[in-house]
């Protein structure tokens, strides 16, 4: 058996990350444009595509993460990576996008969608709160979640955007093609990610941080990176609906198909680590971007600047508090 040395793994580790962030970006591109053009073609909404489709597909790295950990009995790292990953959906993918792009939207537009959201968040610390996530809980929070899926499908309404600033799109003319594109985006984004988020969970472990902070900082960005280029792509081509969708969907899925699902593979515990600040903060977040939306309908570059100042204070603030 061959031994590298520290320098070695180092680079070995620095070559995984850099190559999977160009996975992720080209992921997003992939996957965005994809969307995009079933959603022209089937007459859904960017909203809608961005909210299930997409939001399902950048949710894969979370549960491939949180099933995996839970039943190698890290069932902190579990469910720290929803909390972390929802927080760094709202304060870091949308703060990060609303910096190069004005997320505006009308709030009758997304209410259902927040709504939905606020709920599986209850839901969420409800669970926490009462000792756990059983297999029959689990399977409850499937059904609300798929029940909701078929909701949105029935009544979808909300007028397609023009897809501007295309030009570096695949060239995708009939539906397989999309197919295809979408297929080979989220492949792109689940690889990338777990390209990312190996290399920095060896990095969290070697300095002995417990592994629900590795789960709620570490793991839950790196698994929050598809999200991320998934909505700078779609900044770029200006499709609000998809930035919303995405990371509204995207909240929802962590929690009423990542947990649920992961807990219906195993009963998922609850760390006492995160049962203090970090469940709350993760609620609160959730509300306050709801309001937020609901009432002022969009995130300016100033907005954006504060959304991003926040996230690195939460971060640092899981290292730096005893």
């Amino acid at each position: 058996m061959i031994e590298l040395s520290p320098y070695e793994l180092f680079v070995l580790a620095a070559g995984a990350m850099a190559f999977g962030l160009y996975l992720l970006i080209k992921g997003g591109d992939w996957t965005v444009d994809a969307a995009v053009f079933v959603a022209e073609r089937t007459g859904l909404s960017p909203l809608f595509i961005g909210a299930t489709i997409v939001s399902f597909g950048t949710s894969v790295p979370e549960l491939f993460t949180s099933v995996t950990a839970n039943v190698q009995g890290y069932p902190g790292i579990a469910l720290g990576n929803v909390l972390g990953s929802n927080v760094a959906n709202i304060l870091l993918v949308l703060g990060a996008t609303a910096f190069v792009f004005q997320v505006t939207a009308k709030p009758k537009d997304l209410i259902k969608d927040l709504g939905m959201m606020l709920l599986a968040t209850a839901i969420m610390a409800y669970g926490m709160l009462t000792g756990g996530f059983s297999q029959f809980f689990g399977l409850m929070m499937f059904a609300i979640l798929a029940s909701f899926v078929f909701y949105q499908y029935k009544t979808d309404s909300i007028p397609l955007e023009p897809d501007a600033d295309d030009d570096d799109a695949p060239a995708i003319t009939t539906m397989k093609g999309a197919i295809i594109v979408l297929l080979a985006g989220l492949a792109a984004l689940g690889v990338g990610s777990e390209l990312l988020v190996k290399g920095a969970v060896q990095t969290g472990s070697a300095i002995g941080v417990p592994e629900a902070i590795i789960g709620l900082t570490v793991v839950a960005f790196g698994t929050s990176l598809p999200e991320l280029s998934t909505c700078i792509a779609a900044a770029r081509k200006q499709s609000v609906g998809l930035i919303l969708g995405n990371i509204i969907g995207s909240n929802t899925f962590n929690i009423l198909s990542i947990i649920a699902l992961t807990a219906v593979i195993a009963p998922l515990d609850v760390d006492p680590v995160l049962l203090g600040a970090d469940l709350w903060i993760t609620v609160a977040v959730a509300v306050v971007f709801a309001i937020w939306m609901l009432t002022v309908g969009s995130l300016k570059r100033s907005t954006g600047i504060v959304m991003m100042a926040a996230y690195v204070v939460f971060v640092a603030a899981q290292y730096i508090t005893p």
